[in-house]
């Protein structure tokens, strides 16, 4: 056995926090994941340093706020010369692997024609070992090693028409085909072990089972779901059937000015998950759909632990549960993510040691690239460049969690500062304050307080005590952003003025 632990980071795309049975969600049937926080500690109050899949990853990879990695959409990359956490890992003696998503590379448009092209690049961000496919919708484009089992099997070609009947600017509507829309669930035809995310956690396990280095090992497994399109199997959806879906807790949209960059940002991103036409029927359709896959990941994630038993690696391994950003999921009748409201940027974390624990819940706040600096820490690995804060002597109860006063996440040039009691978002390149809510009065965060005189204190004072000092430092900006070009598409070379920053 390795002197070091191993550590296993599960890492869903696009779970909210809230729909989990650890997390007191009623009819989630998560039973794997529930044991995992059983036999750990769960924390409560994560948030993401952006609601996005490329800016939340690179945070996660580089433990650097958006601001500094410059990945602020999904339409840039951490240059290779910025440090990452599994570089550190590497120069502390493990083996790091990475299965399923990353994300780490901009898949759309595609610039190869196999994930397997872009392994150098991983070799390059510190991971040794790269087994990697893409997210559902980049696989209607790219080949992987699950479009190759699919292949193998003579399903891909039923895979990518059903995806093509998915893709907005591929499908044009006529009379007898209406658009597509966002919040559609219809199952993909496809048997329930060849879904991706059930076909991943055979992969892994099997990976699991043949390891045999003397080395330790790092793996992380980005699972592609339960991200958009709703397309769990017919099956998986069964497993509902009957069930009750629970409801938004509010849907109320939220209130866009008419004009200025809240305004580009919110009408943008309700255009783009098409708010205007979703009815409760079909939120409680795409909720079904969404619990169904989550509900198939959660068995996959009983088969990495199962594997982990059997070879009894699971009485030295570290294995950590979360996410790389929420889903609105019909709150405020949006879905997807890319927004600060809190089922958007709250992730679920459970980490669970070796041999177990008393299960635990914290619920201080936390940032996202807490849980690299968490993992180096297990791994006794250094990153000096790193702005993480190590979860770990909460886990062992040797000492407290973090003590943040205030978390931050960033989004399309928008910044949001989240302290316990209130959450300021902020247009970063003007430096002008957009919303605030009130979590102790208004936590379904229906009501914008930014220019209600009654808070205007709260609001000096937060600009003044986190927002500022924070955009000190300039954002970096690889291309122009949605606010700039006011379109979710298209983009060049763009810098804000160094005249704005002190």
């Amino acid at each position: 056995m390795p002197d070091k632990p191993n550590i296993v980071l599960l890492m869903p795309d696009q779970q909210r926090a809230d729909m989990l049975g650890s997390t007191g969600d009623p009819i989630a049937k998560t039973p794997n994941t529930d044991r995992l926080a059983g036999e750990g500690v769960q924390f409560n109050n994560v948030y993401v340093q952006g609601p996005l899949c490329m800016p939340a990853r690179a945070s996660l990879l580089t433990e650097r706020y958006v601001r500094d990695h410059g990945v602020f959409e999904n339409m840039s990359e951490v240059h290779d010369a910025v440090p990452t956490y599994a570089q550190a890992l590497q120069q502390a003696g493990y083996h790091t692997a990475v299965i399923g998503k990353t994300h780490f590379w901009r898949h759309i448009p595609p610039r190869v024609k196999h994930a397997d092209e872009r392994i150098s690049q991983l070799n390059g961000y510190g991971f040794t070992e790269v087994l990697e496919t893409v997210g559902k919708e980049a696989t209607y484009f790219l080949n992987t090693k699950y479009t190759d089992f699919l292949e193998s099997r003579d399903l891909l070609d039923a895979y990518r028409d059903y995806l093509g009947s998915r893709q907005k600017h591929k499908r044009k509507a006529t009379p007898d085909a209406p658009p597509y829309r966002a919040w559609q669930a219809d199952p993909i035809p496809l048997p329930l072990d060849a879904y991706q995310d059930a076909w991943l956690g055979d992969f892994t396990a099997e990976w699991l089972e043949t390891y045999d280095s003397d080395k330790p090992f790092f793996v992380q497994i980005g699972f592609p779901g339960p991200h958009d399109p709703w397309d769990a199997p017919q099956e998986a959806v069964d497993w509902y059937d009957g069930v009750d879906i629970p409801m938004p807790g509010s849907l109320k949209r939220p209130e866009v000015p008419e004009s200025g960059p809240l305004s580009i940002f919110l009408r943008s991103f309700m255009q783009y998950c098409d708010s205007e036409t979703m009815t409760d029927e079909a939120i409680v359709k795409l909720r079904r759909a969404y619990y169904a896959n989550i509900s198939i990941i959660d068995q996959s994630i009983g088969k990495i632990v199962d594997a982990l038993e059997r070879t009894g690696k699971l009485e030295n391994t570290w294995v950590i549960y979360t996410s790389d950003h929420g889903e609105m999921m019909g709150e405020h009748r949006m879905i997807k993510k890319m927004v600060f409201f809190d089922q958007a940027v709250k992730v679920p974390l459970i980490i669970r040691p070796p041999a177990g624990t008393k299960a635990g819940r914290i619920d201080e706040l936390i940032q996202h690239m807490d849980i690299s600096a968490t993992i180096r820490d297990i791994a006794d690995a250094e990153l000096p460049t790193a702005e993480g804060r190590s979860l770990l002597p909460a886990v062992t109860g040797e000492g407290a969690a973090p003590d943040h006063r205030v978390v931050i996440s960033e989004s399309y040039g928008m910044g949001m500062f989240k302290t316990g009691r209130y959450k300021l978002v902020v247009y970063e390149d003007e430096r002008t304050p957009a919303q605030l809510f009130d979590s102790e009065t208004d936590p379904l965060e229906d009501n914008n307080l930014v220019d209600d005189p009654k808070h205007a204190d709260v609001v000096e004072g937060m600009m003044d005590e986190h927002v500022l000092p924070f955009l000190k430092h300039r954002p970096l900006r690889p291309h122009r952003s949605l606010i700039e070009r006011q379109t979710v598409g298209g983009s060049t070379f763009y810098l804000p003025d160094p005249a704005d920053f002190g």
